[in-house]
């Protein structure tokens, strides 16, 4: 490349860039953190954040298991359902891995 040239990039010219990004990380972390600590939190919306994980679960999850088809579907079921039934995360994880498999080996 000749000197000067738009594209000298150097990983010295990162870094500032990079602990800004953590700096304004940490600080709206900080901030939520205290915001919720000056709230009152109620009946009702405890109830709304103790559903949060399994709502955002389902919004993430659901579209990756219709885009796969039935496998996705069927495997995503699976695990869904052995995840309620036996409380195992790595038994979960196992049938599903199989039942989307064994539904793609049957041609599906």
């Amino acid at each position: 490349m000749p000197d000067g040239a738009i594209w000298d990039w150097r990983w010295e010219t990162a870094w500032p860039a990079i602990l800004a990004c953590a700096l304004v990380t940490y600080l709206i972390r900080i901030g939520g953190y205290w915001l919720m600590g000056r709230l009152h939190i109620g009946p009702r919306m405890s109830r709304a954040l103790d559903a949060l994980p399994g709502s955002i679960f389902v919004a993430a999850v659901l579209p990756m298991a219709v885009k796969a088809g039935a496998p996705g579907v069927v495997a995503t079921l699976a695990a869904g359902l052995t995840m309620l039934l036996a409380r195992r995360d790595w038994l979960a994880i196992f049938m599903g891995l199989c039942a989307g498999a064994m539904t793609r080996a049957a041609g599906f």
